[in-house]
């Protein structure tokens, strides 16, 4: 089993930043990837960032990001510490969401939301003009 818990959420002004963590813990070994989810009101979820977090894997520290947060989030980890960061800047309204970190035990499609293994709860993000 893995438990993945977010926290860094909260209220910021359009152009503000926020830094979300997700600590990871369990059955680490197992896990591929991780990757940040959000999932807006009445809507899909859609990932936003990955990082291969397997040490084992080629892919080691790799990352990904959907074009609608490219060039303005940074996705990272700490694995001393088995934290995933996102860092994200010049935020705007529609990037208010629900943030979920997922864990996947097999490589594939790192956008298939449905593929995820592990989820966290959530982390509120709100940013209003």
């Amino acid at each position: 089993q893995v438990q993945l818990v977010e926290s860094g959420g909260g209220s910021v002004q359009v152009g503000g930043s926020l830094t979300l963590s997700c600590e990871v813990t369990g059955a680490i070994s197992t896990i591929n990837r991780v990757t940040w989810i959000r999932q807006f009101p009445g809507k899909p979820r859609e990932a936003v960032a990955s990082i291969y977090f397997s040490i084992a894997s080629t892919y080691y520290g790799s990352t990904i990001y959907d074009t609608s947060v490219l060039g303005r989030c940074t996705i990272s980890q700490d694995r001393d510490k088995n934290i995933v960061y996102l860092q994200m800047n010049n935020l705007y309204p529609d990037d208010t969401a629900t943030y979920y970190c997922a864990a996947r035990l097999q490589r594939g499609n790192w956008d298939r939301v449905d593929a995820y293994q592990y989820w966290g709860r959530g982390t509120q993000v709100t940013v209003s003009s």
